[in-house]
């Protein structure tokens, strides 16, 4: 009986806690960023819709060089990209992501990834996927068709790949790539796939216009974290 009542709490724990950080997400509002907008040569960006109905801003956010790589500080949720770096066929878009301060901005894990596929990018019909970690150990991949859509469900999943901070306040480095392969997009972290999906049920109707197009990066609202290494790569 004990150990039956013991293993009610602790689902209901789970639960709850589960519950609280829903409750946290949803509660947690986007902030301005000091100094913000975009000082990097070529680059350009898009808040998400929802984002721009609260009030925000482009500007709310900053997109600046730092050393050879790019340090991006939220604010909104936000898409960079440079209308130059674009990708076709079969291609590997990878770079290194360095949360330097876990959750230093926010209540809960953000995520930020890698961007490819854009096509219209910036307009309201633009459509993009994205593949994102969490310095929790999950990973996300998303796209925008121009409505938003789930790939690996809405809080994304858990993965062994995917490294952990050590807790709020330490750094954090994900290495992302996202990758064509014939019928297949693909996204590793760390070396690893975590996630592997049919093009055909990517590029269709409310979804992709193609896998070809702009890539970039994504970053979720209130984080901070430098880019070095963005790159395309082809077999």
């Amino acid at each position: 009986m004990r150990g039956a009542q013991a293993c009610v709490c602790a689902l209901m724990a789970l639960v709850l806690g589960q519950a609280n950080l829903a409750q946290a997400q949803e509660m947690e509002t986007s902030r301005g960023v000091k100094d913000g907008g975009i000082s990097v040569a070529g680059w350009s960006g898009k808040i998400d819709a929802k984002e721009a109905a609260a009030g925000q801003a482009l500007s709310n956010a900053r997109l600046a060089r730092e050393g050879d790589g790019l340090r991006v500080t939220t604010g909104p949720a936000v898409t960079y990209w440079n209308p130059g770096n674009k990708a076709a066929g079969d291609y590997t878009v990878k770079a290194t992501f360095t949360e330097p301060k876990y959750m230093a901005l926010n209540n809960h894990p953000h995520p930020y990834g890698i961007v490819i596929a854009g096509n219209d990018m910036g307009t309201d019909q633009e459509s993009y996927l994205y593949c994102a970690a969490y310095g929790n150990g999950t990973f996300i991949v998303r796209g925008f068709g121009p409505e938003p859509f789930q790939v690996n469900g809405r809080r994304g999943e858990p993965n062994a790949a995917v490294n952990k901070a050590k807790g709020p306040g330490e750094p954090v480095t994900q290495e992302i790539a996202v990758s064509v392969k014939g019928d297949k997009v693909e996204c590793a972290i760390n070396g690893t796939v975590v996630g592997s999906y049919d093009k055909a049920a990517l590029v269709t109707a409310g979804k992709l216009k193609s896998t070809d197009g702009v890539y970039g990066i994504r970053f979720a609202h209130n984080t901070e974290a430098t880019v070095s290494g963005l790159a395309v790569t082809t077999p």
